[in-house]
């Protein structure tokens, strides 16, 4: 989510969700912290609008969570395929708001003047920003590739970024996360060769797993398939939902006798089928998954005739995943195919250091600002940039949650704002912090052990002292560590008993027992003291 200020004025652009690292236990997704938008609401700011420049999660998703804490009512914009995904991705959690398609020529909100540019993406319908502010042009350059040859024949616009370049640029943000790759990435119709291929010579059913959003592949997919004379299943919730949205926007091109309804999948021989399924990314209880676990109510997936195919990599974070379905798919005698096999399955969406270069040299921005990778990403394109003539100062790599400020003439660092991602767990939406997961980072690497003990007035039992292990020891055979558990805990309550209140106790016993575990087994685990 980024946020653009002028006067009282607030543009908001984007709202995607965020994927947890490996040590956040249990949580689902991550949020983009709304704090400082909330308080300048409370000062008298007003939300122009919130605008949207293509359909994946990572700009969309948040959407039916942020809305909701935003009181103010303002409008929201996406080109068509990006609108009607976010408004699906809201109604499925009952939040009920319209999302407008972009006008024909500029969108007025406020102070902004937005003009969009379509970029190829590995999601249809994407767009670039120019943000015309009385301060200056922003170009707000999300996730693009310059795909020469792209599915749908609509080309990134090259002539409509070099003519606003001309017309002078503040400041350009522009897509870096493919930044350590030199070569010009390869056109998403590069694709078809190698799903060509992999057609071949399958005896039985052909599964083809991929990102949902990645309608262009999923018609390359249909395309093959008509060409080997198979029909089409789709199968996942969030494939066949994109698949409809998609084609009842014309953005997909399907051959009427092609498709085929899953309940109906039994009827069509194996060596006729092929099955869109959801789940590339390996997540827990998605339709792949679930088919590869044999407990799937529709789709088997028989060796020695079957074939899946992985045309996607896994996400960062996802690896252990993918890797697991294509371990136990192999285990079992079925043929597999991904990108660390046949590379050509998948191509980026993003735009490599040449493509980047491109871009800035047509819009010759005062300043750049890389968006969309990590640190090393944002680093390694400032040198980039810098190698074609931008001063270091000219670069913004500003800190985590930094504002910057121009006034038209120059952009300097503005305060640091106290930002955090706000935790998805289960139905919880910020009731997860670093004191919760830290506990369960304990509990997952040392395990948990429990003191209970019983209470005389306002005083422990120390004569009866229950440990539970959890994760940590097998009691029967640590009977020795637990007996000299419980003298410890004692000799603390009978030395503290008199000078300190229970609460104090309390944390004395975690902290000794703690120190105690750490030195006799070198494990620390997470020590919980309970009352009763």
């Amino acid at each position: 989510m980024y946020v653009y200020e002028y006067g009282d004025e607030i543009l908001i652009v984007d709202c995607g969700m965020g994927f947890p690292e490996d040590d956040m236990h249990g949580v689902d997704i991550l949020l983009p912290d709304v704090s400082y938008i909330q308080k300048r609401i409370q000062q008298g700011a007003q939300i122009a609008g919130l605008v949207l420049t293509h359909a994946h999660d990572d700009h969309i998703a948040a959407l039916p969570y942020i809305l909701p804490m935003l009181t103010q009512d303002f409008p929201l914009y996406g080109s068509p395929l990006t609108a009607a995904f976010a408004v699906a991705r809201m109604e499925d959690m009952k939040v009920h708001r319209e999302v407008l398609t972009y006008p024909a020529g500029r969108l007025q909100l406020g102070s902004f003047s937005i003009e969009t540019i379509p970029v190829t993406h590995s999601v249809p319908d994407a767009r670039h920003l120019v943000i015309r502010t009385p301060a200056g042009i922003v170009y707000h350059g999300s996730d693009f590739k310059l795909d020469m040859h792209p599915i749908d024949g609509k080309r990134t616009d090259l002539q409509a970024i070099a003519r606003v370049g001309q017309e002078g640029i503040l400041c350009a943000l522009l897509d870096c996360l493919r930044v350590e790759r030199d070569n010009w990435s390869p056109s998403e119709s590069s694709v078809r060769d190698n799903l060509v291929r992999e057609f071949r010579d399958v005896q039985g059913k052909i599964l083809v797993t991929l990102m949902s959003s990645n309608i262009h592949r999923i018609q390359q997919v249909i395309d093959t398939a008509v060409e080997f004379g198979r029909k089409v299943v789709f199968v996942g919730r969030s494939v066949e939902n994109n698949v409809n949205v998609a084609g009842e926007l014309g953005m997909l091109k399907i051959p009427k006798q092609t498709i085929i309804n899953k309940k109906y999948i039994n009827d069509t021989a194996d060596e006729k089928l092929c099955v869109v399924i959801a789940g590339s990314q390996g997540q827990p209880g998605s339709s792949l998954v679930r088919a590869v676990s044999g407990e799937h109510p529709i789709i088997s997936i028989t060796p020695k005739k079957d074939r899946v195919v992985f045309a996607s990599e896994p996400i960062p974070g996802n690896e252990s995943n993918v890797y697991w379905a294509v371990d136990t798919l192999a285990r079992n005698g079925v043929e597999v195919k991904y990108s660390d096999v046949d590379e050509g399955l998948h191509v980026s969406g993003h735009a490599s250091k040449i493509e980047q270069q491109v871009m800035i040299s047509l819009l010759g921005a005062k300043y750049l600002f890389p968006i969309g990778g990590t640190d090393r990403h944002r680093v390694l394109f400032g040198k980039v940039a810098q190698s074609m003539g931008y001063a270091e100062s000219n670069v913004l790599l500003p800190k985590s949650g930094q504002v910057m400020i121009t006034d038209g003439a120059r952009i300097i660092p503005g305060e640091t704002l106290n930002l955090r991602e706000i935790i998805v767990d289960g139905l919880g939406v910020g009731d997860v912090g670093n004191i919760v997961l830290a506990e369960r980072k304990q509990m997952a690497d040392e395990g948990m052990l429990v003191v209970v003990l019983p209470s005389l007035g306002a005083h422990f039992d120390a004569s009866e002292i229950h440990l539970v292990s959890r994760g940590f020891v097998f009691m029967r055979e640590s009977e020795e560590l637990m007996d000299d558990l419980r003298l410890l805990i004692a000799e603390t309550i009978s030395n503290a008993r008199k000078e300190r209140k229970s609460d104090e106790i309390v944390r004395l016993i975690e902290k000794k027992v703690g120190e105690f575990c750490y030195k006799r087994l070198q494990r620390r685990p997470l020590v919980v003291v309970e009352g009763v």
